[in-house]
């Protein structure tokens, strides 16, 4: 897990089903997904929600709670999203960072989001070790973990 794909909202990017479609060239597959190599490894600001943030747009600040708003009310929601259907808080990542560092924190990523088949991360999208358990989302395309399961 690397730095650079830890986003300026929390948002762990290596957990991403579009940037984990991107690195393992998923499309082959038969499917028709958008690959993301995410934003910060290209060069970019935060284009989730730099649109809505100046700080972040421009590239101001590296993380959300450098921000004397922090939390404002899109982060709020965003963070509420993704505790409901996807089981991660941007907010509570972001906590971990501000509080722990960014080394701590990506070695606790590493082992909440381990498979433990193979190694590879799972994908906060769906649940699912894109590189051994592949053949689920075959089958469903539309497949969504458990909601009532929690990491």
């Amino acid at each position: 897990m690397k730095e650079e794909l830890i986003a300026p909202c929390g948002m762990n990017c290596s957990l991403c089903v579009n940037y984990q479609f991107y690195k393992g060239d998923l499309n082959k597959e038969g499917f028709h997904k958008t690959y993301c190599p995410a934003c910060v490894p290209r060069g970019k600001n935060c284009t989730h929600m730099g649109y809505k943030c100046r700080l972040l747009g421009e590239g101001l600040v590296r993380f959300c709670f450098q921000c004397e708003k922090y939390p404002c009310k899109d982060l709020r929601a965003l963070d509420k999203r993704y505790r409901e259907k996807y089981h991660m808080s941007m907010l509570e990542n972001l906590e971990e960072i501000r509080v722990e560092g960014m080394e701590a924190f990506l070695k606790n990523q590493n082992l909440k989001w381990i498979c433990p088949n193979c190694g590879e991360l799972r994908c906060a999208h769906n649940g699912l070790c894109l590189f051994c358990e592949l053949e689920t989302l075959q089958k469903n395309k539309k497949y969504c973990w458990n909601r009532e399961k929690k990491t």
